[in-house]
């Protein structure tokens, strides 16, 4: 019926939650710290809209990123105008790629990535 929401392990659960919630603006529907597993879960939400569920565990192994692996590329959040969103990310300290344009749909995209380096990609609406 559609994707309910897509979970994310962060190494640094202040750091993480800073980003996703102060840099990406998302909005915190619950947070609970699960004490037998040691673990904080964050419940984030684009608008009403849960997307998002960011957990903390001691010493999860690092993601393979580069070069492409198996399992998830990225994330895509789709914004309304690309050069824009990518100014804001770039004032609040993100190193983002440039610009480019689909090849196939002629929208505009970039590529940014969160604290864990898991590639963020921002997509023209």
């Amino acid at each position: 019926m559609k994707i309910h929401h897509i979970a994310i392990i962060c190494s640094d659960y202040k750091v993480s939650k800073k980003f996703y919630t102060e840099i990406l603006e998302l909005n915190i529907i619950r947070e609970v710290y699960r004490e037998e597993r040691r673990s904080y879960k964050l419940d984030l939400a684009i608008g009403e809209h849960y997307v998002i569920e960011l957990f903390s565990f001691p010493n999860p192994p690092k993601r393979p990123s580069r070069p492409e692996s198996c399992g998830l590329r990225h994330l895509a959040f789709s914004v309304e105008n690309v050069n824009e969103k990518r100014i804001e990310l770039i004032e609040k300290g993100l190193n983002c790629e440039e610009i480019r344009i689909d090849e196939f749909t002629g929208k505009e995209f970039f590529f940014t990535q969160d604290p864990d380096q898991l590639p963020l990609e921002f997509y023209e609406a």
